[in-house]
């Protein structure tokens, strides 16, 4: 039992099996949360779980956790997502989702009898692309938003959550929050180029930095892009722009770990030969420091006022997302730590600059978060790619993390 492994064949072929759905262009995967594709990535990996004899249970937002063990007692859990941006690639969410499938597999393979049940979950809208806010299921599984607000928002092609969950299938009866686990781990490639520049094999995530994302519109005047003077134009397409430059400025001077991003931008009419009457963008601003977050979002604020007057502009903006920075147990950051180190493996503290449902979860138990790396830090990209030696290699530390976990009475100190 001391040498229980993961199957690293059987896990690369279950994720090469779940890339083939919403294949796109350059090996990468296009499920957005709650469309068809992200339905038949669900079914696939809902499959496989019944396949192992888990019990499977769909919350009301849409969560599903496969359990091993009896009913009742707080589990251990692990998962991720399966959902993904519109050009993502294919471990992002995935390879926490199916590494916990393969530790479950690979400890009833060894016949091991844990103290505990074990949970493998895939959260519910994660990316949060289509819909606002992103880490939505775990969210609300943690009880920081309310079934009906969640089930009630309306994403970026005017479709609604609990529509979309209907016309899936995907509206379970288990109730929303759910039970809080015993403890919560998620394997997941770090989507940044640090672990590889550093040479280094395991991330051991310390916490999640702070997120705020916002919606910019403004409104100008139409007119025409030939007759109309420079110094007479309010022009919603200028506005924009500066407001993007003004973003990337903004980062600069605060200097890391500050990341500040505008990642979407539509101009109306959107024609070649006519000033912008509209505009919309968003602005994501990101810092470990929730108070510098909350000085840059005040920067933002103060330019946008200033610029909708020199340019004769309306400016108004709608918070999408905001999430504090969150620090994991200090119990499980150093479990992870030393189980990567038994293993073998070099390791190193880090804070994680993306959001995950390790996060959300961290409200309700201790969490914690393994890290492996991401060639060329490429992310939300087809062309992201982990080496399949890494991936396994993080497998392994997440099964005995979550075996030790379970064995427990408590969270090792």
């Amino acid at each position: 039992m001391d040498e229980v492994r993961v199957d690293g064949d059987r896990l690369l072929g279950r994720l090469a099996a779940l890339a083939e759905v919403g294949a796109i262009e350059g090996g990468g995967c296009s499920r957005l949360a709650l469309t068809d594709d992200d339905k038949a990535g669900r079914d696939l990996v809902v499959s496989w779980m019944r396949d192992l004899g888990l019990t499977v249970r769909i919350d009301t937002i849409g969560n599903v956790v496969a359990r091993w063990g009896d009913d009742g007692p707080p589990a251990v859990m692990t998962g991720s997502h399966i959902d993904t941006v519109r050009s993502g690639g294919r471990y992002d969410g995935n390879l926490g989702v199916l590494a916990g499938l393969e530790v479950i597999e690979s400890l009833i393979g060894a016949g091991a009898t844990p103290a505990r049940p074990i949970e493998v979950a895939f959260f519910t809208n994660e990316e949060g692309s289509r819909f606002s806010p992103d880490m939505m299921g775990s969210l609300t599984y943690a009880g920081g938003m309310a079934v009906e607000t969640a089930l009630d928002v309306v994403g970026i092609d005017g479709a609604r959550v609990g529509d979309e969950l209907a016309r899936i299938g995907y509206v379970g009866t288990h109730p929303c929050p759910g039970q809080a686990p015993h403890a919560y781990v998620e394997l997941h490639i770090e989507q940044g180029p640090v672990l590889e520049a550093e040479h280094v094999d395991i991330g051991v995530v310390e916490g999640v930095q702070g997120i705020s994302w916002q919606e910019v519109s403004i409104e100008g005047q139409a007119n025409h892009g030939g007759t109309t003077p420079m110094s007479m134009r309010h022009d919603a397409g200028y506005a924009a722009a500066a407001v993007s430059h003004f973003v990337r400025q903004l980062a600069t001077e605060f200097g890391p770990p500050q990341v500040g991003t505008v990642g979407s931008m539509q101009f109306r009419p959107d024609l070649v030969n006519v000033v912008a009457a509209r505009a919309k963008l968003t602005v994501d601003l990101r810092n470990t420091d929730d108070a510098v977050l909350h000085d840059t979002e005040a920067h933002l604020a103060a330019f946008l006022n200033e610029l909708g007057d020199a340019e004769g502009v309306r400016i108004t903006t709608r918070q999408l997302a905001r999430f504090e920075p969150v620090e994991f147990d200090e119990r499980m950051v150093s479990l992870v730590e030393a189980t990567a180190k038994r293993q073998g493996h070099t390791t190193k503290r880090m804070p994680s600059g993306a959001g995950h449902d390790a996060q959300m979860l961290a409200r309700v138990c201790p969490s914690g978060m393994v890290f492996v790396p991401s060639v060329k830090g490429i992310s939300h990209n087809p062309g992201e790619y982990t080496k399949p030696d890494d991936l396994v290699a993080g497998a392994n530390v997440l099964l005995e993390v979550v075996r030790e976990l379970a064995d427990a009475a408590e969270v090792p100190a």
